[in-house]
């Protein structure tokens, strides 16, 4: 009742004032503070809608949609199946955990796995069947299209070959940490004096003399405002960078910004700061900006910073999902966590693009971290199953995926 009043009076205060104002909010145990931040006019005009449905986490229903299969960890020896039209869970033989080595395809039907025995690289269904030898000898596999695989060697080369076998291309990927989906653009990180930065460089051009336009700056990288991901037809990379300066926090939060390398222009997609004050995107993790399979959404956790130490300063942490189309921002309050540094989970879209998965944990009850599922247009969170065991150190599903068939 008292968030309430208070909302209703920043609602009230901004109809009557031209300077828009921002809440601030505590998360000391029981009690709930509340300030008013006058802030400048924002750069978009955009606002956070909060989806706050009551009853918190719900248990799961007898039918449960959509469908598919989440790959999780049940115990430290093998990547388990949870399949969600049949509630079942069982674990998958000649697998072991591997997080975010396990690439899903495409067409969401399809995982690459490592062989427990050899190392190598193979692909199968996410029920286990259909197994096909991929790679002898790789760090990571990916697909870079449908028919293509983008290879990465243990020594931080990468080739280009057809998923069926043929010639390596290879590409000049010195200092780049992730390649344009379907394209020849790569994320590149170099040294910059004492610091870091990071630019879109293209990767058929830079060794080209003489050669310009091949070289776009993004400005410093930043621990804990870097996360980064290219959209799923690579037409556009999402990144964040450090935005308005926050004089309460002394820090300047997180900004979601993007890139067309086509066009070459970066463009603010989140104006955070003006409702939040700082707040901090994502975690130490420079790669979890999860895009939707449509390309049309993008999930991330925003973080609130309370002092100038993202990693110390914090409080909790809460799902949000920007539409790329219409600039709208969603903030899904039913579940929040303290458990977001270096890395708060990981987010994994279903492959209708309408809900998320991921492992959180509830204080409290003795089920362990929980597989939960959250509706993006209901806000509701589903208890899915439980007991998931932090293999690799972490609690997060690997990935969501189809059926065979």
């Amino acid at each position: 009742m008292l968030i309430e009043l208070y909302e209703l009076f920043i609602i009230a205060l901004s109809k009557t004032s031209r300077i828009p104002y921002a809440l601030r909010w505590s998360v000391v145990p029981g009690v709930v503070v509340v300030c008013l931040l006058a802030l400048p006019l924002p750069l978009l005009a955009q606002g956070v809608t909060q989806l706050c449905p009551p009853g918190g986490v719900q248990p799961r229903p007898a039918t449960f949609e959509p469908g598919g299969i989440i790959l999780v960890t049940f115990d430290r020896a093998n990547i388990w199946v949870y399949n969600i039209t049949s509630d079942r869970r069982y674990p998958l033989p000649d697998t072991h955990p591997c997080g975010r080595n396990c690439r899903l395809s495409p067409d969401s039907q399809w995982v690459t796995y490592i062989d427990p025995e050899t190392s190598a690289y193979s692909k199968m269904h996410l029920d286990g069947t259909g197994r096909v030898p991929l790679l002898d000898y790789a760090s990571d596999v990916e697909w870079w299209d449908a028919d293509t695989l983008l290879v990465w060697t243990p020594g931080h080369q990468a080739y280009l070959q057809p998923e069926a076998g043929g010639s390596r291309e290879y590409l000049n990927v010195e200092g780049v940490t992730s390649v344009q989906p379907g394209g020849r653009w790569g994320l590149l990180v170099e040294q910059d004096g004492d610091t870091f930065a990071r630019a879109l460089v293209n990767l058929d051009l830079r060794d080209l003399q003489g050669i310009s336009g091949g070289y776009i700056p993004l400005g410093a990288d930043t621990t804990y405002f870097n996360a980064a991901a290219w959209s799923p037809d690579g037409a556009w990379l999402a990144y964040v960078t450090p935005g308005a300066y926050d004089p309460v926090a002394q820090i300047a939060g997180g900004e979601i910004w993007a890139i067309n390398p086509t066009d070459g222009t970066p463009v603010q997609w989140t104006d955070l700061s003006s409702v939040y004050g700082a707040a901090r995107i994502n975690g130490h993790a420079s790669s979890e900006l999860s895009w939707s399979p449509d390309g049309r959404y993008i999930a991330f956790w925003v973080i609130e910073l309370l002092g100038p130490n993202p990693e110390a300063n914090t409080g909790n942490a809460m799902i949000h999902v920007l539409d790329t189309q219409t600039g709208d921002i969603r903030a899904y309050c039913g579940y929040t966590t303290i458990e977001h540094t270096p890395n708060p989970p990981r987010l994994l879209w279903s492959p209708d693009s309408t809900h998320l998965a991921f492992g959180g944990n509830i204080p409290g009850d003795d089920k362990g971290y929980l597989l939960l599922a959250l509706d993006i247009e209901s806000g509701v969170f589903t208890e899915l199953s439980n007991g998931i065991y932090p293999a690799l150190g972490t609690a997060d599903p690997i990935a969501w995926g189809l059926l065979p068939g």
